[in-house]
């Protein structure tokens, strides 16, 4: 038995058919694949398989090609393996995988963000932050924050000194630095299996985190190109970045081409200078249009898939934003809801990055989603014909 991944033969600009089938194949996230020099038994078995996960099936005397979803191809593999005794077609899956995976390494961690979506949470040490539920100014209730974040499950923590909500007052370095760096150390040490993020703009704090060397990622509204100290900083480290679409300055003629030039460009930029393309995620800066909780915000929930050849994590930082007063009037204790409808499309469209304040039901609602995506039936608990 032979296996090849057909996908990137449908990358053809010349046919239009193809150009449809490839884009459909890379925004929804699915591979091609081709089996070769397989027994008329062997057809049957792996018809009848494919067959359970709900994909269109071409199958003639010797081989069979398919289109399966990369969230399914896991589950796929586990069944396959139960019913072809077969290592190196075993080894070409899990190669095949790995080329589509979508994996984010920073510090000693190489995540695969399809199978494990990263849910920070958000602590804000900031006395003005947008949401009081992420706020946290007052040094008695920081750690016991940290500590209920944590019990609730939580894979990360995000951290910051500085708003960049519309119409924020810039502040130090110095303060920021004061802010943030003296609960840095301390949620470090006491939960050192929690992944440990920075959001700033500011090179100094940059340069006094890289020093420190106890967190795992930065995030910066600004891209990190704004100071070229910044990637001569970061070049040498395991540090992941996670890299901002900001435009708040910006009018779009065509939204959806623009941020896709400027992650592009700015992949580019990144990598240039040594940067591992596998170290950096996307932030596609809902929240930071020109004219905030307008109507370029759901545009941008919509088109998330459109990023998805990048085969970079992409973040969805929605949680209690304007957009729930904008359209329902609710105030922002009351936008849970509506926060989560817009995170489950933007799941299910391609991000697996959830930067929330609501720890309990992000988990839940990722578990749920992960779990009807993986809802294919087998006739038995063996999983075997």
């Amino acid at each position: 038995m032979n296996i090849s991944d057909k996908t990137e033969e449908f990358a053809h600009p010349d046919s239009f058919e193809a150009q449809i089938a490839y884009d459909t194949l890379r925004n929804a996230r699915k591979i091609a694949l081709q089996f070769t020099d397989l027994s008329e038994p062997e057809v049957v078995k792996l018809t009848k398989l494919l067959a359970a996960f709900d994909v269109p099936i071409r199958a003639n005397k010797n081989s069979v090609q398919t289109v399966l979803p990369l969230t399914a191809f896991q589950l796929f593999m586990e069944h396959f393996k139960d019913r072809f005794q077969n290592s190196v077609s075993q080894e070409k899956l899990t190669e095949i995988y790995a080329q589509h995976g979508v994996y984010w390494n920073y510090g000693n961690q190489h995540r695969d963000l399809i199978q494990k979506p990263l849910i920070y949470g958000i602590l804000n040490i900031t006395p003005d932050s947008f949401y009081v539920g992420g706020r946290y100014f007052q040094p008695q209730k920081i750690l016991p924050r940290v500590a209920e974040m944590v019990a609730g499950g939580v894979a990360g923590i995000d951290l910051g000194g500085q708003p960049t909500r519309p119409g924020f007052k810039e502040i130090t370095a110095d303060e920021e630095l004061a802010r943030i760096m003296p609960y840095v150390k301390q949620i470090h040490d006491s939960y050192p299996q929690v992944t440990l993020a920075v959001d700033t703009y500011k090179f100094e704090i940059m340069r006094d985190i890289v020093k420190d060397g106890e967190v795992d990622i930065i995030n910066d509204v600004n891209a990190f190109t704004d100071d070229p100290r910044k990637l001569a900083l970061l070049a040498p480290t395991k540090m992941g970045l996670l890299t901002m679409h900001s435009s708040r300055d910006t009018e779009y003629d065509n939204l959806t081409q623009e941020m896709r030039n400027f992650f592009k460009q700015n992949l580019d930029q990144l990598t240039a200078v040594g940067i591992d393309r596998d170290r950096i995620a996307l932030d596609p800066g809902i929240g930071y249009a020109k004219v905030a909780d307008g109507y370029q915000d759901y545009a941008m929930m919509r088109n998330i898939d459109q990023f998805n050849d990048f085969d970079r994590p992409t973040m969805i930082a929605i949680s209690r934003k304007g957009f729930g007063a904008k359209l329902f009037g609710l105030k922002k204790e009351d936008r849970l809801s509506v926060t989560l409808i817009a995170e489950t499309y933007m799941y299910l469209h391609g991000g697996n990055i959830l930067r929330v304040h609501d720890i309990t039901e992000t988990k839940q609602l990722v578990k749920m989603l992960q779990t009807i995506n993986n809802g294919y039936w087998f006739k038995n608990a063996s999983k075997k014909d």
